[in-house]
């Protein structure tokens, strides 16, 4: 496969993703999928946008960007160092990076809700965190310890752990079109010159 057909597959992977990222963050305004009456009820990392901004916008870019590369013209590369097939790929580099660096935006911010656990009314009769250091996670006795929003702890975990999973596989396909970019500036699309009269490989 060339390095732009890569890249397109890789971007055509990229743009679900980003959708299921921001569907998943909007949901975590609604814990237990019921509207609550105060926002500062809210965790705090559902304010981060981890999945809107981390895994949605700023990976929406560099999809739309590889999904392009194979679209440019690649007729005049043989022989021509100046092609910018090259430079479509080196600036794909650079959007890969853009991606990277949200897709672990998304990701930390997920393994930090995950590991604190959500806000909820306790039964101390305050809000706040009840957990402590992902100790729920093994124990699920614990959940008790949440009595509003309903099924908050479940509701909260399950969002965030597809957050978690959509930021790492994000983090690797930009790091595979890193790569793929890199081969692509110095090597050119593998089969570029099979549109140029047949000289070369097909």
């Amino acid at each position: 496969m060339c390095t732009g057909g890569c890249a397109r597959c890789l971007g055509g992977t990229l743009i679900p993703l980003a959708v299921f990222g921001v569907l998943a963050n909007i949901l975590l305004f609604f814990p237990g999928g019921k509207v609550v009456d105060d926002n500062s009820h809210l965790s705090e990392e559902v304010w981060y946008f981890g999945g809107i901004l981390g895994s949605g916008v700023l990976m929406i870019f560099p999809a739309l960007v590889f999904l392009g590369l194979q679209k440019n013209d690649c007729c005049g590369c043989c022989g021509n160092e100046g092609c910018g097939k090259r430079f479509a790929m080196f600036t794909s580099i650079l959007f890969a990076v853009i991606g990277f660096l949200g897709a672990g935006y998304s990701f930390i911010v997920s393994a930090v809700s995950i590991n604190k656990g959500p806000r909820c009314f306790m039964t101390n009769n305050t809000w706040g965190y009840p957990f402590h250091n992902g100790d729920y996670l093994s124990d699920q006795a614990l959940w008790s310890k949440c009595e509003e929003p309903h099924n908050v702890v479940p509701w909260n975990l399950t969002l965030f752990s597809i957050l978690l999973v959509i930021g790492a596989i994000q983090m690797i396909l930009c790091a595979i079109q890193a790569i793929n970019g890199l081969l692509g500036t110095l090597c050119g699309d593998c089969q570029c010159c099979g549109c140029c009269g047949g000289d070369g490989p097909v």
